[in-house]
């Protein structure tokens, strides 16, 4: 699903939401996250080193220039993708988390590099409740995309969240 350039410019100029709790969300709610983060050389190396990650392709800037990778310049570990994605989702659908529960079906779809920045907009796939009286389960598919609008990495997360106290 590709955004209208007038809902891609809602992500960037909007404010963050309020309503985070198990009941605020609603199979086939779409969230969009109006935080934006660009990607600099420092995050992807040192978090390229940090997870002992050797695809050089990450780290190795005279490899690419010299054309034997398939791109002409370092691309942003996948991980670092997903973290920062993930990250941007937070305050809007999991700020009143227990726990996540796990991430599931993660498929990069477009490359990062240095200086992308990334946004982020979830879709409520599901939601029930849990074991616990206090909070639910809500399955969100969360997708990142680049400043130009093209969708870089989808993610599912499931997340354990709180119920509203009833007074």
């Amino acid at each position: 699903m590709k955004l209208s350039q007038e809902e891609f410019k809602k992500v960037i100029e909007g404010t963050t939401g309020k309503s985070n709790y198990f009941e605020d969300f609603n199979p086939g709610d779409v969230i969009l996250h109006h935080r934006g983060r660009t990607i600099t050389e420092m995050d992807n190396v040192l978090f390229t080193l940090l997870t002992m990650n050797t695809a050089s392709i990450h780290f190795n800037e005279d490899m690419m220039k010299k054309g034997k990778g398939i791109f002409p310049e370092r691309v942003v570990y996948g991980g670092i993708v997903s973290s920062i994605v993930i990250g941007l989702t937070s305050e809007d659908i999991s700020e009143n988390a227990i726990a996540d529960i796990g991430y599931y079906n993660a498929v990069h779809k477009n490359p990062v590099f240095h200086g992308d920045t990334l946004y982020a907009e979830s879709h409520v796939l599901e939601k029930r409740d849990s074991d616990r009286p206090d909070a639910g389960i809500v399955r969100f598919k969360i997708i990142g995309r680049n400043q130009k609008n093209e969708v870089v990495v989808e993610i599912e997360r499931e997340v354990l969240i709180r119920k509203r106290k009833k007074s």
